[in-house]
């Protein structure tokens, strides 16, 4: 049996946005809904200005609450910006620096570092700590932080269905899906539709118990296999069909071996987000239906930057921002979150104050009226008094990502850093940098290092002292770089070296 404990109280210890709200007569225990998109881009919501894609429920819960302009996952793939989200901290000090369990390193220049395959049972997940303060935990959909053992139930929640250690469904969107922890639908029910109908069931299985509620709604959706929702396919095939015709150059752009897409216009992507919005406005329909609507903090957000940036074409576009999923450019790191607390956020206000996965950790414990626990979320800022209008800017110079291994968007490993709108970029191969002024160049096209060498030589000494202070595994030379992976025998089968 582990042993976990819940450590010592401190005061609140961040600054934040004003613009948003006042504080009065916050609940000490509000019900918290948390929805994690997979793989949703910055751009692929209506609040968030896509004109292809339609997303009216979550329009209506930004219109409702606050939207933030500058939120960042801690990686620009999952596995690693969960586990932020989960433990207060950065991906470095879990290891978990790649997705569960990675790419291949085989001919590659550098070898990447060995991640763990779970998240440890030795941390204090942000359910674990709720549980014990009081409430019903309950998870659902896609976990992707270990296998058996490991699971959610594992990990503080009462209630798991669909979380397992998959990172999309293997078997696709329509059941069967063979879920372990998800018992198979009727032949053909979609799985976003299933995960949000589960989610409703625990509403209605939690409200009136005498508990308040910790609900994690986890989408599948939008990661790939892009497999439209039927329903909606015709409306977004003929949307598509009624936008001008694009030349292949302004169609995608290069970016490493691979492409960036340039426009949204994939209409069984756009079922994929449709059917999301809806899903989730089935859960907040639900909410209000109990009268537990102005007693129940929301948060929406993904956990990376959409997948705009492949070898071949990708589902989404996250333009003007800089590439997708994968990259530690702004298109692969930068987020949706809106966030509504009721009687304290202003309704259809915005935020531009930087934040990062790591800082929901912190907050949630403030906003159940929960000791914060330092020790655990080290890496994470309260954002309540940001939340409640006390500040303009959060108590942190700088953030941070390390993503040390290759990736399929043609990545190769590197990390990054931003600070008052300067952003660096490393790339370990050779060590290399790049540098830009994000304030007044949002899509990072004008590289600076040339220009401002001394502010370069400042950010890499910062970014190196983060990477030792956190433990930042770095990826080693590989001696069987280059050299082919396989090789045929006498009879024509292939050996593995």
């Amino acid at each position: 049996m582990r042993a976990k404990s819940i450590l010592g109280i401190i005061g609140s210890a961040a600054a934040c946005c004003a613009t948003i709200g006042n504080c009065e007569a916050a609940p000490q225990h509000p019900n918290i809904l948390f929805i994690l998109v997979d793989d949703l881009g910055i751009k692929d919501l209506g609040c968030y200005g896509s004109s292809f894609y339609e997303s009216p429920n979550i329009d209506a819960l930004a219109a409702s609450g606050v939207r933030f302009l500058n939120a960042f996952s801690t990686c620009p793939v999952c596995s690693p910006s969960r586990a932020s989200i989960m433990t207060g901290k950065y991906p470095t000090r879990l290891g978990i620096t790649d997705w569960i369990p990675g790419m291949k390193n085989r001919g590659k220049k550098l070898l990447a570092p060995k991640i763990p395959h779970q998240l440890p049972l030795e941390e204090v997940t942000i359910a674990e700590a709720l549980k014990k303060g009081g409430y019903a935990t309950g998870f659902f959909g896609k976990w992707h932080l270990g296998g058996e053992g490991f699971y959610p139930n594992n990990q503080g929640f009462d209630v798991n269905v669909g979380g397992c250690e998959w990172g999309s469904p293997h078997k696709g969107y329509y059941s069967p899906w063979h879920i372990v922890t998800l018992k198979d639908g009727p032949k053909g029910e979609y799985l976003t539709d299933r995960i949000g109908d589960e989610a409703v069931k625990f509403l209605d299985q939690t409200a009136g118990k005498g508990k308040p509620f910790f609900l994690f709604l986890s989408f599948y959706a939008v990661h790939a296999p892009t497999q439209p929702c039927k329903r909606f396919l015709p409306k977004f095939t003929k949307k598509a069909a009624a936008l001008p015709k694009l030349s292949t150059k302004k169609e995608s752009e290069p970016e490493g071996r691979g492409k960036t897409k340039l426009r949204q216009d994939n209409p069984a992507y756009a079922t994929q987000v449709a059917v999301m919005d809806e899903n989730v406005g089935k859960v907040l329909k639900k909410i209000n239906e109990l009268g537990l609507t102005d007693n129940t903090f929301v948060v929406f957000t993904s956990d990376n930057g959409g997948l705009a940036t492949l070898k071949r074409l990708a589902p989404t576009s996250n333009a003007p921002y800089r590439a997708g999923k994968g990259w530690c450019y702004d298109g692969g790191i930068r987020v949706p979150l809106i966030i509504k607390w009721p009687g304290v956020t202003k309704p259809g206000s915005k935020c531009s104050a930087t934040v990062i996965g790591c800082d929901f950790y912190p907050t949630l414990l403030s906003v159940a009226g929960l000791p914060l626990m330092p020790k655990q979320h080290r890496d994470g800022v309260n954002l309540v008094p940001l939340l409640k209008g006390k500040t303009k800017k959060l108590d942190r110079d700088a953030i941070f990502w390390h993503y040390p291994h290759y990736h399929g968007s043609t990545w190769t490993p590197g990390g990054a850093m931003l600070k008052d709108g300067w952003k660096l970029v490393e790339f370990f191969e050779d060590g290399h940098v790049e540098l830009y002024n994000t304030n007044n160049d949002i899509g990072e096209r004008e590289e600076l290092s040339k220009k401002y060498p001394e502010k370069v030589q400042e950010m890499l000494t910062e970014l190196k002292k983060w990477q030792e202070t956190t433990g930042a595994k770095m990826p080693t030379p590989n001696p069987d770089a280059g050299k082919n992976t396989s090789s045929k025998s006498k009879k024509g089968k292939k050996t593995k070296r």
